[in-house]
């Protein structure tokens, strides 16, 4: 008995990329979510710092994640778009990828920067990362006011990659969608 030849569907993202893809999205939502909800919650509340640790925690485990997924692209190409794809659609969905890229990579850079010059120091699921710099509230603030600011674009351009991705599944019909799943 011979064995079938395996062919690899270049019209298809390599299953380690969909697999950082759905999850690296999926704790973006969830932080973004639980980083709205938690601004809210006053100090004093008991439990607050758990929620702090919690969005530190997936932050950071995001952040690793994004540096391997930015790795994984650099190193493997993306599947080709399809024949008849406009260049200005072409060029909106490399931009649009482009800039959410820009958006993981300094959304949990800005978070780490801002607790790292916070007195609490980063723990990630308990474990107390090293310090790599001093308390210092200006630059606490600098950077957590970054790291706000970059949530709304960042929605905005999720928004944006969603919405493309219904069109391409509800409108266009082009199996793009497909060619994330596993």
């Amino acid at each position: 008995m011979s064995a079938l030849p395996v062919t690899v569907d270049k019209a298809r993202y390599t299953l380690p990329a969909i697999g950082l893809h759905w999850v690296i999205a999926l704790l973006i939502i969830g932080m973004l979510c639980l980083g709205y909800y938690m601004v809210d919650i006053p100090k004093g509340i008991p439990g607050r710092a758990a929620y702090f640790n919690l969005h530190k925690s997936l932050g950071v485990l995001a952040g690793a994640l994004i540096l391997l997924r930015l790795g994984w692209r650099l190193a493997h190409r993306p599947p080709p778009l399809p024949r008849g794809t406009s260049r200005p659609m072409a060029r909106a969905a490399q931009w649009s990828h482009g800039l959410l890229y820009f958006c993981m990579l300094l959304q949990p850079a800005t978070g780490y920067l801002s607790s790292s010059f916070n007195k609490y120091g980063i723990k990630v699921f308990g474990v107390a990362l090293p310090n790599l710099a001093w308390e210092d509230k200006h630059l606490r603030e600098f950077f957590m006011t970054y790291h706000q600011l970059i949530a709304i674009p960042f929605i905005a351009l999720i928004a944006i990659h969603v919405l493309a991705a219904c069109k391409h599944v509800l409108i266009d019909r082009d199996r793009i969608f497909g060619r994330m799943l596993p």
